[in-house]
């Protein structure tokens, strides 16, 4: 059997900027990193009975968004659908941005809002998402993205989609490959090697 190390295709086809020559440059140029909730930073379940709903969320995207946070990128979640739960999982991870605007405004024009109040460009942004509710800053961000289990517009619309599916690793798997591309990544392997 033949390493990777020693093997360029077998690098190729598992490494995804291999792939895409391009997305390291997408990557590069990430400032602000927005993401759907629903689907994508949870499985798509919600559990309602009695007075709380509750959410299932990945632990290892929550510290891939704390790094990501730490490596001086913005962070903010855009959901249709406002619930508590996600205010306060935002509230723990310290999410620069919330927005749960219900059916206010499409989310494009909220994420117009925020990129005009940071004075930033959509070619700043990754935006992650799973349905046809992101199509619109799908087809605008400089960095689209879909989990494995979004909805084949989500994926037609997208310059990547993830390995992993939503709820399930799949924030913490771009968040990684931005890192990477930043050259931010190695110092935190590094920090927590101590």
């Amino acid at each position: 059997m033949t390493s990777d190390k020693k093997n360029p295709a077998a690098r190729r086809a598992t490494n995804p900027v291999a792939r895409h020559p391009s997305l390291a440059t997408r990557l590069a140029r990430v400032k602000l990193f927005l993401c759907d909730v629903d689907g994508v930073l949870t499985d798509g379940s919600i559990y309602i009975g009695g007075e709380r709903e509750f959410k299932r969320f990945d632990i290892r995207d929550g510290l891939g968004m704390i790094l990501a946070r730490r490596a001086g990128l913005k962070l903010g979640w855009v959901s249709a659908r406002p619930s508590l739960a996600t205010k306060l999982r935002a509230d723990e991870l310290k999410i620069h941005f919330l927005v749960q605007q219900g059916d206010r405004l499409s989310k494009t024009g909220a994420i117009e809002e925020l990129l005009a109040q940071e004075r930033l460009s959509w070619n700043d942004v990754c935006f992650v998402g799973d349905d046809i509710v992101d199509l619109g800053p799908l087809k605008r961000a400089g960095l689209a993205v879909a989990v494995a289990d979004g909805v084949g517009e989500a994926k037609a619309a997208s310059h990547f989609t993830t390995g992993a599916a939503g709820g399930h690793g799949a924030i913490r798997e771009i968040i990684e490959m931005i890192l990477k591309a930043q050259g931010k990544w190695d110092s935190f392997v590094a920090h927590y090697s101590e």
